[in-house]
């Protein structure tokens, strides 16, 4: 289907008229609405006015209007009865009520080391010492030299050459070798007492 001057011009007339988009493609025949809103925003037609377009706006004048008492003084009374009590009390406590909003997390440039991480402080010494221990006699592998069943914990910053993972054997069903383990998977009530 090629879009002839007399189907863009029964579109045109159609939605001047103020019919749906599925309407003109039913009515047209061979396209479906979506191509008809596609021809709409081409022509630059989608800016038309309807019943229910043109009511929205009212709403929004009415607290306007309700600020000059001379303009339409039945109509202010009875806005204000059904409006204010509902408006006036909103905005306020929505304000005071709301959260501060999180602070962002600063992005970190890719080839610059971590800053140290909360975690790190909150290992037990005895976890961070049995880590020290691990890693002096750890393989030392390369991420190509990874497999299953070794531990794939990660040491160093990543964009220098001395960065390297442990490579000892994992525990049963963890990625990580039980030193490793201790350190990354804590119990949840350790986890739930240092919130507090």
């Amino acid at each position: 289907m090629s879009w002839t001057d007399e189907r863009v011009e029964l579109l045109r007339k159609m939605w001047g008229e103020g019919q749906s988009a599925s309407q003109i493609a039913k009515e047209l025949g061979g396209v479906t609405r979506n191509a008809v809103i596609g021809k709409v925003h081409r022509l630059g037609l989608s800016n038309r006015t309807t019943g229910s377009a043109a009511a929205k706006p009212e709403p929004r004048e009415k607290p306007a209007a309700a600020a000059r008492p001379e303009a339409r003084p039945r109509a202010e009374a009875a806005a204000p009865a059904r409006t204010e009590p509902a408006r006036a009390p909103d905005p306020a406590p929505a304000a005071e009520s709301r959260p501060p909003a999180p602070a962002r997390k600063q992005i970190i440039p890719a080839g610059q080391p971590l800053p140290p991480q909360p975690s790190a402080n909150e290992i037990s010494p005895e976890a961070l010492a049995k880590v020290n221990a691990v890693e002096k006699k750890a393989r030392r592998l390369s991420l190509m030299e990874l497999t299953e069943r070794t531990c794939k914990w990660p040491v160093g910053d990543p964009a220098t050459d001395d960065f390297w993972f442990c490579g000892l054997p994992v525990q049963a069903g963890k990625p990580y070798c039980e030193a490793h383990v201790g350190v990354a998977f804590q119990p949840m009530s350790a986890r739930r007492d240092r919130r507090r």
